[in-house]
């Protein structure tokens, strides 16, 4: 029974055939859909703020460091912590393998066409968090929200509302898991000859004993984690930049020239590079998503454009930093062209072994095992919350733990599930529209509280406070801020 499954899940099995099909629908270049779709609205987004993205990162600094005492009620999720978590789902298999299949098909330029989807998301990132924060519910021990939540207290849609939840448990919680789980057993076995069944059986306990702990364990858990596997990795691309400092100009020419179809190694990859540099962005950073406004609405802060742009800086971490130094390292190394078949992980991992020898190989297998694994429990999270939305009964969310946590990462790690990673692109694909839509529809409300936020710093408060009576036409609506 389970080998039939593996092979309905395997590249030449029936559902991955069929899958296809509504992939390229959804993504192909030539079709022009999810892509435009993203880069119109994070351009609107980024007019409308008044390009907050870049007029506020020191602010976003301030705040991210500078928590105010309203920020840290007892038993609430602090703003750092929110942080932490939508930072632990954005940076795992998109940043290492993601990022080298990215270069591996659309050439160095795919590199430029990802900063530009995390620069402009960054606004579309602001404006989902901060609806997130200004329709969050109060829950037992924190609060809870997310693209759900106001789709069905903002638009009053409930079968909308939960056609994206039912969308977001099933590509986070049940095939990202698997994604992350299937990269984080080929590293260790490309590494150091581990079987993929003691890696499955060691991450699925591992993470069922993090999950069980709610909300409060998985704060904590990417609080400490994040900013330390951040930083190695960060430190270590510098390192190999240090090394081939000479290198760097013609590197960053490449990638300028290979985005816009000019230069030997571009040929006519343009199409290609944009498509897959803003495919794995938004794999990568989620803005536009609809995955890290759930964890931004459990952040107890004094006013909703806090969070919004503590979110916003989250893209910036992770595309403009840890893609970033992915990408520096595999064209530094010069493996990605002439038709290497090397790809995904082990082209990072071959990547980084040329520059800091064998070792290279087990840094790159460590890295994604915290940085694979933290998104698995942040993965969990987003469908965790809902789950709740869709049903308050404690069985179902035991039943959801260990189908997400214990089965999914289980066969992710045992399985060459190439269904699971064209399921997640069609989900993705499909979620990102549906919380689109919302999100325009409702952006006047971030951009009122913005200009509302702006005021009060402008006044001189050091840390604004918003009051559900400030927006009387949706007051009710708000049960978080009265």
């Amino acid at each position: 029974m389970f080998d039939q499954v593996i092979d309905f899940l395997s590249k030449e099995g029936w559902l991955n055939s069929h899958l296809e099909l509504v992939k390229e629908f959804l993504w192909d270049w030539h079709w022009h859909s999810i892509i435009i779709v993203l880069v119109l609205c994070g351009i609107y987004f980024t007019i409308r703020t008044r390009f907050v993205q870049f007029r506020m990162i020191r602010e976003m600094l301030r705040l991210l460091v500078e928590a105010s005492p309203k920020d840290r009620e007892k038993h609430h999720v602090s703003s750092f912590q929110a942080f932490a978590v939508s930072v632990a789902t954005r940076v795992g298999t998109g940043n290492l393998a993601g990022v080298a299949g990215a270069i591996a098909i659309g050439g160095p330029g795919a590199v430029f066409w990802m900063w530009v989807i995390a620069l402009i998301g960054a606004a579309t990132a602001f404006v989902e968090s901060t609806l997130a924060q200004l329709f969050k519910r109060r829950s037992e021990k924190s609060f809870i929200g997310g693209p759900a939540y106001y789709i069905l207290h903002g638009l009053h849609s409930r079968w909308m509302a939960s056609l994206f939840a039912v969308l977001l448990v099933l590509t986070f919680g049940l095939s990202y898991n698997s994604i992350q789980s299937n990269t984080i057993a080929d590293a260790l076995h490309e590494a150091f000859n581990i079987s993929p069944i003691v890696v499955g059986v060691l991450l699925s306990a591992l993470a069922l004993v993090i999950v069980f702990g709610g909300i409060h364990r998985i704060a904590k858990f990417s609080s400490v984690i994040v900013p330390v596997m951040a930083i190695g990795y960060l430190i270590l691309a510098i390192v190999v930049l240090s090394m081939n400092y000479e290198k760097i100009p013609d590197m960053l020419a490449i990638i300028v020239k290979s985005a816009f179809g000019y230069g030997p190694v571009a040929g006519g990859l343009m199409g290609a590079a944009i498509s897959n540099g803003i495919k794995r962005g938004l794999f990568s950073n989620e803005a536009g998503e609809g995955s890290a406004p759930n964890v931004a609405a459990t952040a107890s802060v004094s006013h909703p454009v806090k969070q919004g742009l503590i979110q916003s800086l989250g893209v910036f971490t992770d595309t403009l930093l840890v893609c970033s130094c992915t990408a520096f390292i595999i064209l530094i190394s010069g493996f990605y062209g002439g038709g290497s078949e090397i790809k995904g992980i082990a082209l990072t991992q071959k990547a980084l072994e040329s520059q800091i020898g064998s070792v290279g190989q087990i840094f790159v297998a460590i890295a994604i095992l915290f940085f694979a694994f933290s998104s698995i429990i942040g993965n969990y999270y987003y469908g965790e919350a809902n789950i709740m939305f869709l049903s308050r009964k404690k069985w179902v969310l035991q039943v959801f733990r260990v189908l997400s946590a214990g089965v999914m990462v289980m066969i992710g790690a045992i399985a060459s599930i190439d269904a699971v990673w064209t399921l997640g692109e069609v989900f993705m694909a499909i979620l990102t529209l549906c919380n689109l839509v919302a999100i325009v529809l409702l952006g006047k409300y971030a951009f009122k509280l913005l200009n509302d936020y702006r005021t009060q710093k402008r006044n001189g408060s050091k840390s604004p406070v918003f009051k559900g009576s400030t927006m009387p036409e949706i007051e009710k609506d708000l049960d978080a801020w009265n």
